[in-house]
């Protein structure tokens, strides 16, 4: 918890860092320098080996060849306690923390600092406030993790990485979780932290981020470093087209469409439906969408998003309320039903629930025909039917696989989900439910996913938008409503939406 004094000397200083894993070579000779007292950004598709090259600097992974300096000194990290000793820690995207202990309990737990053994729980209570207050980000010591939110979990890491004397932190998507509000109190922590002269290194696919706290960016590519820029000498453009190799439509906004006099597709009544755990996830929610509209459904992760996703496609049973599809009422906990009468679900867990690892891209594309025809006759599969149907969806949708017969596993992620909005796409829907579809994706595939449903909404289609990323619905959405708790809490048009009063109501705020 000393402060960092700044100094000519790069704070960390990576030179010719290759990795090799069976079948690729994820990272391929890569620089990388940052400096004390700076913010610098890395950017990369997914795949551009930007989390191998963190994985590395943390010590969770050794380098095949390349040498690491940190302040000037050369290093050797065997494990993430090297790293940690070294004064380098990373915060992931997804929290470790355990949740049924206090903050003051995970800020410790496995740290072996000089006199812990002395040290009463009432001092480091009082050391976790001191360090919270100096970097503002308010916690409660004493507070179970279970009971804090996102934002004040991932302040928790952060705490964590400081106590444990980090001069050097990297965060891995960081925003992902956040209101807009818990957001810009994250960047006046990260700014705080570089006038002390601490290094953070901001991993983010999201570049108006990038340009509003980095102070360089450094952009990776198919495992080898693009290049490095001062970010106020850039522009997010620039910084696409480093990242994918072209030029990227960047911000696609659907047009305004006036859907007032167009049919309402999809109509929900007080639903209520339960969560994986018997605690009521979704509380009483009513919602219509219009043939041609985009509703985007905001708000933080965890208030119920996918459980409402679900009960609408029938893979989780309502307790209670109504789904009426163009009027006419789909059962409960009846995929097939909903299926049957058009309804497109892709789910927020695309290799887990959207497709099956380990059938190929031909068999996934089919998973909703395979007992119909063209693709099936008298119950027996029609194997040149089923390829031709890959190889034709594959061409429509720009799905990058090897062929039809390539397992779905070996995709990246952005392919994975190409496959997914073409299987649910060409089951010519009536209503699109989509379910965080560009998370995780790279600036390229996040782009032509954007595309699909806009034009899908082009034609006719209504699409229920489920995002945590309120830019996202903001660039695609008619109307947004807000989602707390698991009840509706505000529905606004595009036109009026304002960030700060949706961060507010993401937050639970009505005000």
């Amino acid at each position: 918890m000393n402060e960092v004094t700044a100094g000519p000397t790069p704070a960390v200083t990576m030179r010719s860092i290759t990795k090799r894993f069976p079948g690729v070579l994820a990272n391929d000779a890569v620089d990388f320098e940052a400096d004390r007292g700076e913010v610098h950004a890395l950017l990369g598709e997914n795949g551009a080996g930007k989390s191998t090259l963190a994985s590395i600097l943390t010590g969770l992974y050794r380098p095949d060849a390349g040498e690491i300096a940190i302040d000037g000194r050369a290093v050797e990290f065997h494990s993430p306690k090297d790293a940690t000793a070294a004064g380098v820690s990373m915060v992931h995207q997804h929290f470790r923390l355990a949740a049924s202990l206090t903050v003051s309990d995970n800020i410790v737990l496995g740290h072996r600092g000089a006199g812990w053994l002395r040290t009463s729980p009432a001092v480091i209570d009082s050391q976790v406030e001191q360090l919270a207050k100096r970097y503002r980000m308010p916690v409660d010591p004493e507070a179970r993790i279970w009971q804090l939110s996102v934002g004040e979990q991932q302040r928790v890491e952060i705490l964590k990485a400081l106590y444990r004397g980090a001069r050097i932190l990297i965060l891995d998507e960081p925003t992902s979780l956040l209101t807009p509000q818990e957001a810009d109190d994250l960047f006046e922590t990260l700014r705080r932290m570089r006038a002390e002269g601490r290094t953070v290194i901001f991993v983010s696919h999201k570049l108006d981020e990038l340009m509003a706290v980095s102070d360089r960016v450094t952009v990776l590519r198919g495992g080898r470093s693009i290049g490095t820029v001062l970010t106020r000498e850039t522009t997010p453009s620039q910084l696409a087209r480093m990242m994918v190799g072209r030029e990227v439509v960047f911000a696609q906004t659907k047009a305004p469409h006036d859907v007032g006099g167009a049919a309402v597709v999809l109509e929900l009544s007080d639903v209520t439906a339960m969560g994986d755990l018997g605690i009521q996830a979704v509380n009483g929610v009513s919602l219509s969408l219009r043939a041609g509209e985009i509703v985007g459904v905001a708000g933080v992760s965890g208030n119920g998003q996918r459980e409402l996703a679900e009960a609408i496609s029938g893979a989780r049973p309502r307790k209670a309320g109504d789904v009426r599809l163009a009027g006419t009422n789909l059962p409960s906990g009846d995929p097939e039903g909903a299926i049957a009468r058009g309804v497109a679900h892709v789910p927020e867990d695309r290799m887990g629930t959207g497709v099956s690892p380990s059938l190929s891209v031909a068999d996934n594309l089919i998973l909703k025909s395979h007992r119909r025809p063209p693709i099936s006759a008298r119950g027996i599969l029609r194997h040149g039917r089923i390829k031709a149907n890959a190889e034709a969806l594959m061409a429509r949708f720009a799905v990058s696989a090897p062929g039809p017969d390539t397992p779905t596993r070996l995709l990246s992620g952005g392919n994975v989900q190409k496959v997914v909005l073409a299987r649910e796409l060409s089951s010519r829907p009536v209503v699109i439910v989509a379910a965080n579809p560009t998370r995780g994706l790279d600036v390229g595939a996040t782009e032509a996913v954007r595309a699909l449903l806009i034009e899908a909404a082009s034609q006719g289609v209504g699409i229920l938008l489920i995002s945590e990323d309120l830019d996202e619905i903001l660039l695609l959405a008619d109307r947004i409503a807000v989602i707390y708790g698991g009840r509706i809490v505000g529905v606004v048009p595009r036109a009026e939406a304002d960030v700060q009063h949706i961060g507010l109501m993401m937050a639970g705020s009505s005000k």
